[in-house]
């Protein structure tokens, strides 16, 4: 019986020791994971980054943390986690060769939501679309296009490719062109122009709009004009003007060749 008793007492002097340095371990660590992972999320909140990202992340960070500590306690009771971390490694890189590409797009859309190159309601070119942008979500960006269709993006291929921002400046220039007939008066067609711009209440005055000879053409002499306006009313702006001048050439003899040329792509305007 006294063998009994000396042996347990042996062991609770060998292990015991361990065993609150293992539990001690668990709690700070816990402790410590938890207050790290509200930190990362106070930073991204105030970034203001996107919800369920700041969720995701902080969570990510919580289970990482805690998994070191839970190695760490085991190494305090004496236990090898030589192949644990080798089984936690190997399962990793085979999760990550699994969901290679849903890991591009996860980190690509991270990146866009830190970074901020386009917001929700602007309306942007990527990846060969153009759209308003409707969500940015961890692994996809859906836009809606000016004819009211809906087109999802993964993120890892909007992100690598050119993306142009229409709406970030908060103006735009309009680039027109109307050409007149070689016979016809010059000065005559630029005043028609110059009177039409300058009474759009839209135009913007800084800054000028320009109007200028832009080429001598095969049958025409091409006028460029370049006023400025707010996002919004850009395409309107286009379309009114376009008539208007139109109605104008008709209206005092100055005469409009075939073809005009169609210089414009896209339009924040939907």
């Amino acid at each position: 019986m006294e063998n009994i008793v000396a042996k347990i007492w042996e062991l609770l002097t060998i292990y015991g020791l361990k065993v609150v340095a293992a539990i001690a371990v668990l709690i700070v660590g816990r402790w410590v994971a938890k207050g790290l992972s509200g930190v990362a999320e106070k930073i991204m909140n105030k970034r203001q980054v996107d919800p369920t990202i700041v969720s995701f992340v902080a969570h990510l960070i919580y289970i990482a943390l805690l998994i070191f500590v839970v190695l760490a306690a085991l190494g305090q009771l004496g236990i090898q986690t030589t192949s644990f971390i080798a089984v936690i490694g190997a399962a990793g890189l085979a999760i990550g060769l699994a969901l290679q590409g849903s890991l591009s797009n996860f980190a690509a859309g991270f990146l866009m939501i830190i970074f901020r190159p386009f917001k929700v309601g602007e309306f942007i070119e990527g990846a060969g679309v153009a759209g308003t942008v409707e969500k940015i979500q961890i692994f996809t960006t859906q836009l809606k296009t000016p004819d009211n269709k809906t087109i999802i993006i993964p993120n890892a291929k909007l992100s690598g490719d050119n993306i142009v921002n229409f709406s970030a400046k908060g103006t735009r220039r309009v680039d027109m062109v109307f050409g007149i007939g070689y016979g016809d008066d010059m000065d005559k067609a630029r005043n028609i122009i110059t009177d039409v711009i300058d009474n759009d209440p839209r135009v913007l005055k800084d800054p000028p709009p320009k109007i200028a000879v832009l080429a001598l053409g095969d049958s025409s002499v091409d006028f460029a004009v370049r006023p400025w306006v707010n996002v919004l009313d850009y395409w309107d702006l286009w379309f009114d003007v376009t008539e208007t001048i139109k109605k104008r050439f008709d209206a005092e003899g100055v005469s409009i060749p075939f073809p005009q040329r169609d210089v414009h792509l896209y339009s924040h305007k939907e």
